[in-house]
């Protein structure tokens, strides 16, 4: 497996905007999705999430941390609650993600654990990174697709947004090219490994998400 980043030296923020792609892993098999985020994570996906309604999502973390190392940048998504943020960091999980400005936002900050803070309205935004999230996760990006990340940018330059919610590899270009610091992928990057399915097939797309959050538009080409 390659070396994951080692959180001594490389933050959540300076992998997230290093990297720009964070992977979410959700399904109904905690073993398929144990070896989902092994693989993403050998494929140099940096920052794979594991949202909270998976089977024993808890269980899925502590294993892929026990994996992977300690270094490993294995989050908790879904996570909506004080005490969700709590077995989250029990179980390992080195980041949350919240799918809205919920008292989990505050208490990922209270424990020291970076969070990616749902929004989607320019108040939830700065509401967002005033609670001390690291970035917002702009949620579910899909509605108003990148040309409303591009109208957001314009009075918010400064906001670190992470789009999610349908982001495809042509969404994920222009929502890039529109100025987020990352973007969050879950089923066009897992498919249907998470159920059980094709493992090559996932390490090929992993490739492609990888090189074109890159910017490498010659890498992860079949």
């Amino acid at each position: 497996m390659n070396a994951p980043q080692n959180h001594a030296t490389d933050s959540f923020s300076a992998v997230l905007r290093r990297t720009r792609l964070a992977a979410i892993v959700r399904g109904p098999d905690a073993d398929a999705a144990l070896r989902t985020v092994l693989t993403l994570l050998d494929e140099g996906v940096s920052l794979v999430e594991v949202s909270l309604n998976t089977a024993d999502a808890l269980g899925v973390i502590r294993r892929a941390v026990a994996e992977a190392g300690p270094t490993a940048f294995v989050g908790a998504g879904t996570v909506l609650t004080e005490d969700d943020v709590a077995r989250a960091r029990d179980a390992g999980a080195s980041w949350i993600v919240t799918p809205a400005l919920t008292e989990s936002v505050a208490a990922s900050v209270r424990v020291g654990l970076p969070v990616l803070a749902g929004a989607l309205t320019p108040t939830e935004a700065v509401a967002a990174r005033r609670a001390g999230a690291d970035a917002v996760k702009l949620f579910p990006a899909s509605i108003g697709g990148p040309a409303y990340l591009k109208a957001l940018r314009d009075p918010f330059p400064d906001l670190p947004f992470v789009p999610v919610g349908g982001v495809d590899p042509t969404s994920a270009e222009q929502y890039l090219a529109h100025g987020a610091v990352a973007v969050g992928v879950g089923s066009p990057l897992v498919g249907d490994a998470a159920r059980g399915g094709d493992l090559d097939a996932l390490r090929e797309r992993a490739r492609r998400f990888v090189a074109l959050c890159a910017g490498d538009t010659t890498r992860g080409r079949a």
